[in-house]
């Protein structure tokens, strides 16, 4: 058996952004239940943005969050249960409920340069008993010296390991290699990796950062998430025991689980059209994609010129309100408005 790959299953999460955070209860139940029973290890859910992430600016959940927590904990037998918490966004008091409607590990997730706004979270984990990663986004914005300085930080604070997220879908296979080799060479902690598809390169990149070292990575089953998707579930599957990994999952049934549950509820299928490819090619976190649909259509602007100019300003995932500024003002330059 080859070496252990731990994969975290973010279809009810990231893959929440794709669905504009409709989940159903029975369809958590069905998806958290048909993971389960493929092997996962870690099923992350919660809103898109978070715990606490049903708001007007990150979008309103269809259903109340910790309920659909609760379906999910409910349908778990074997793999652990994970939320997201965007410090800003979530507070420790949400984690407390989280913990209670049955999470067992919390990945706490801050910009790539904003690590020491996670202490007292991950700490609050620690104290819960719970499992606690520490997230850095959009990590192609930062040098590789950086990143390991804020990587250290987080394992400083208690993080039990440090997962980098290509929140953008940006990196190409050697800037993953290039960060990925650094924080193993630098931290005592497991190093994970959160692909974007943006570019068509999550696989790519995913298998790039197990080559490099990294012993967590995250996957969605058809690849559902923002902007052109996560790294495909059953892909990713495939790959790694072709190349002799053991990543403990169950592929035929995997990829069932794929066609048969999440397929029929996916809004459209999750490919790089036009405006994901240019998240990718901007830079911009993959989030805002319908957020730029919508204010392009309200101003009337090309939303690839919005995407280009959040990415000149170098804008950052919890800024979604400024998508509406920025579009204001392009209208505003153009006579628009």
């Amino acid at each position: 058996m080859g070496k252990k790959i731990h994969i975290v299953d973010t279809t009810l999460r990231d893959g929440s952004h794709a669905v504009a955070h409709s989940f159903t209860p029975g369809q958590v139940s069905a998806i958290a239940s048909g993971l389960d029973s493929c092997g996962l290890e870690y099923i992350e859910f919660s809103h898109g943005d978070g715990i606490a992430g049903s708001t007007y600016n990150f979008g309103f959940s269809k259903y109340d969050e910790m309920d659909l927590l609760r379906e999910a904990a409910n349908a778990i037998k074997n793999a652990k249960l994970t939320v997201l918490l965007i410090p800003g966004i979530g507070t420790v008091e949400d984690l407390d409920l989280a913990k209670e409607c049955g999470a067992k590990v919390v990945r706490v997730a801050t910009h790539v340069t904003e690590a020491d706004i996670s202490m007292q979270h991950i700490k609050a984990a620690k104290d819960l008993g719970m499992i606690a990663c520490g997230f850095l986004m959009m990590v192609h914005m930062a040098p590789v010296e950086t990143i390991v300085e804020q990587a250290k930080l987080m394992e400083s604070y208690g993080a039990d390991y440090i997962n980098i997220a290509d929140s953008a879908g940006y990196m190409l296979p050697g800037d993953v290699k290039s960060a990925v080799d650094a924080l193993v060479s630098n931290l005592t902690v497991p190093v994970g990796f959160h692909a974007h598809d943006n570019l068509s390169f999550a696989v790519a990149n995913s298998l790039a950062a197990v080559e490099s070292g990294a012993t967590y990575i995250d996957a969605t089953l058809r690849g559902l998430g923002a902007g052109a998707g996560n790294a495909q579930l059953e892909v990713i599957a495939g790959v790694l025991q072709r190349e002799g990994y053991d990543t403990g999952l169950d592929f035929y049934p995997l990829m069932d689980l794929a066609e048969q549950v999440l397929e029929p509820i996916m809004v459209r299928p999750q490919i790089i059209n036009t405006a994901s490819l240019m998240l990718g090619y901007a830079g911009v976190y993959s989030s805002f994609l319908l957020h730029v649909y919508k204010a392009g259509e309200k101003f009337g602007l090309e939303p690839r010129d919005i995407l280009v100019e959040l990415g000149r300003r170098r804008m950052v995932g919890g800024q979604e309100d400024m998508i509406i500024d920025v579009a204001y003002k392009l209208s505003q330059d153009r006579g628009l408005a």
